[in-house]
């Protein structure tokens, strides 16, 4: 069975999103006490809540995990089999990740690091393992899912989720104590994407027709609800009232649905960007160690951070408030630095695990990373 280099572009970029906007997004400021505490740009600059909807880019990794778990599962002769190789190789890096964690926070303990960026470092350590959980439940439920998408379509499967998500914005609107509220959202939120993977990898949505209703549909949905009051950032801005991602709003969804869309529509451009060598060897590297990426790329702005706090340095853009476009231009410096501790790191611990045969244009066809050791 081919690859699908547009899709791999996709999950790359997705990948990519996420990681360039948490990097853009989190400040950590230093305390003249050592201390280190968490700040966002967009509190001091709301007018670059729009850019955060080119790099708020999960609804795309869901939908790439749909195409690759339909697309994987139809070469598996056995189901059982195919969802516990799956469910391996998302679990396993993350519990790698909590091993390693634990030491080096217990190392922290030890060394006398203040609690409070203790408590910083391990919140922006463990957050993105929230993920996890919506991935694992539907991949567990791709053989059903996809039954219903091929009976009914993947709109008229989408709309149930959809419809979910609306009542819970509604009660967190007018009843916003009520438990529950979070996972019920998020799960739901994020089939829709899936589905969209999924019906996509059964080779529906691929005319440009369809891949233009979709954007406009989502178009039209996040320019509607921000008519009624939604809020423009696709991220929560700390001391906001409601937030678009926790847990993922309607507003999320019409996100999601946009970017496939638009994603379906430039299908051919992706394709072909991805057959140059410089781009391939890109999009592949990303698809090897996409769950891995993903998983470290905070602690790595942690890591860094702190170390560079505790050698007594205090640097605009990594130590200093984000306040201003000063900070902004000062920590796009820093990204090359951050990106190369990360390459560093998912590479290394690649090198110890189990090797792949695989040319670099060519990654595994479920898109994520091979299990540690």
């Amino acid at each position: 069975m081919s690859r699908d280099r547009a899709v791999d572009a996709l999950r790359a970029y997705a990948v990519g999103g996420v990681v360039l906007g948490h990097w853009l997004v989190t400040g950590l400021v230093l305390a003249p006490d050592g201390t280190l505490t968490q700040a966002s740009p967009l509190t001091a600059m709301p007018s670059l809540a729009p850019a955060s909807w080119l790099l708020q880019t999960l609804g795309l990794f869901f939908f790439a995990a749909g195409y690759a778990s339909a697309r994987s599962a139809a070469r598996q002769p056995s189901g059982r089999a195919w969802l516990a190789r799956r469910l391996r190789r998302l679990v396993l890096p993350a519990v790698a990740l909590l091993g390693i964690g634990a030491a080096v926070l217990l190392a922290a303990t030890v060394l006398g690091t203040p609690d409070g960026t203790l408590s910083v470092a391990l919140t922006l350590a463990v957050s993105p393992l929230w993920f996890l959980l919506p991935l694992l439940v539907l991949v567990a439920l791709t053989a059903p899912l996809r039954a219903a998408v091929r009976r009914w379509g993947a709109l008229r499967c989408a709309a149930p989720a959809v419809a979910v998500v609306a009542v819970a914005d509604l009660t967190g609107r007018l009843y916003p104590a009520v438990p529950g509220r979070l996972p019920v959202a998020v799960l739901a939120a994020w089939a829709v994407p899936y589905l969209l993977g999924l019906a996509h990898a059964d080779g529906r949505l691929t005319g440009r027709r369809a891949a233009l209703g979709l954007a406009g549909a989502g178009a039209a949905g996040l320019a509607g609800l921000i008519a009624l009051g939604y809020p423009v950032s696709a991220v929560g801005v700390p001391g906001a009232a409601v937030s678009n991602l926790h847990p993922p709003s309607l507003f999320a969804v019409a996100l999601a649905v946009t970017q496939v869309g638009v994603g379906l529509a430039v299908r051919p451009a992706l394709a072909r960007l991805t057959r140059r060598p410089w781009a391939g060897w890109a999009v592949g590297l990303v698809n090897r160690h996409a769950v891995r990426v993903y998983l470290w790329h905070q602690p790595v702005l942690v890591g860094v951070t702190v170390l560079a706090a505790r050698a007594g340095a205090d640097l605009p853009g990594l130590h200093t408030a984000p306040d201003g476009p000063g900070w902004l231009v000062a920590r796009l410096c820093w990204l090359p630095v951050l990106a190369a501790v990360l390459l560093v790191l998912v590479r290394g611990r690649r090198a110890g695990g189990t090797a792949s045969a695989r040319p670099a244009g060519h990654p595994p066809m479920d898109g994520v990373a091979r299990p540690v050791g």
